[in-house]
């Protein structure tokens, strides 16, 4: 949908994708559909993927799309992809997936076809599901798309349905004590449309988490907080590592600068520990 649309004017533009997205919000389920979900332990849950789109800095049209899959509970990956790609849709507030999650969706089914055994059963996303000006961001998108559980996972708070990050939600997030304390992301609606989740105990920031497809609430924010070692879920940090490390890689050749920059940066990178451990800002 997205390339069908890149040569159109704006205009027809999104009111293609105005259409395309209220018939694919219709498909969003935002209930457990899975055994694994409904396990205090999630057992039965081995693999978790990831997706990020990274730029290239200075560049609006050059990415890399990356998606990683890890084990479960162990957080270990055991599956990466990393490819640059030319992004032909604009960019316009409200309507994101349809310029990256078409990457998204190709790389997940080129898993799927040649290797089924380390397909994803659930992605995490570096961004929204339900909490979205029009109820359906990223994860949704994603999640409808390939029949897979999905989370939105963001890092700040979208304006959406009277939430703001005013007074009252600042002081919401001090009473935020330990790592899986949470309060509900409650629109002027009265809807649920998250939650703010502290995810981390050496956290200070917390993540905002929204229903994608296939999972409920309280199942997202569980199994969220169950996939941090550090501020940001295991598998959207690896996937945002390794898209930024394929940037660095394609466009700058191995050389003696480029080799010591890479060790340096290993260096740099804070080591796994136990949930629970300090290692990374937040």
């Amino acid at each position: 949908m997205a390339e069908k649309a890149a040569g159109r004017p704006l205009k027809e533009t999104l009111s293609l994708w105005t259409r395309e997205q209220a018939r694919l919000k219709a498909r969003v389920v935002d209930r457990d559909t899975e055994a694994w979900q409904r396990d205090p332990a999630f057992s039965g849950l081995q693999r978790v993927g990831g997706v990020d789109v990274s730029f290239v800095k200075g560049d609006s049209v050059s990415a890399c799309a990356s998606l990683v899959v890890l084990s479960y509970p162990e957080l270990k990956v055991v599956y990466e992809e990393s490819r640059m790609v030319s992004l032909t849709a604009p960019y316009v507030s409200g309507f994101l997936a349809f310029r990256e999650v078409p990457f998204l969706v190709d790389a997940v089914r080129r898993l799927q076809a040649k290797e089924p055994g380390l397909a994803p059963q659930v992605i995490l996303v570096d961004g929204n599901g339900v909490l979205h000006h029009q109820g359906f961001g990223v994860a949704c998108h994603l999640g409808v798309l390939t029949g897979l559980p999905c989370i939105g996972v963001a890092k700040k708070l979208l304006h959406v349905d009277g939430l703001e990050n005013n007074t009252l939600h600042k002081e919401k997030i001090q009473l935020l004590q330990a790592g899986g304390d949470t309060f509900p992301l409650t629109g002027s609606s009265g809807t649920v449309l998250g939650m703010a989740l502290r995810s981390h105990d050496h956290s200070t920031k917390p993540l905002y988490i929204s229903v994608g497809h296939k999972m409920g609430l309280e199942t997202a924010v569980r199994l969220t907080h169950r996939c941090c070692r550090f501020r940001i879920p295991e598998p959207v940090r690896q996937a945002d590592i390794r898209s930024r490390e394929y940037i660095r890689r394609t466009l700058e050749p191995p050389g003696p600068s480029a080799l010591g920059q890479e060790r340096r940066q290993k260096a740099q990178r804070p080591k796994a520990c136990p949930k629970g451990g300090s290692g990374e800002p937040t």
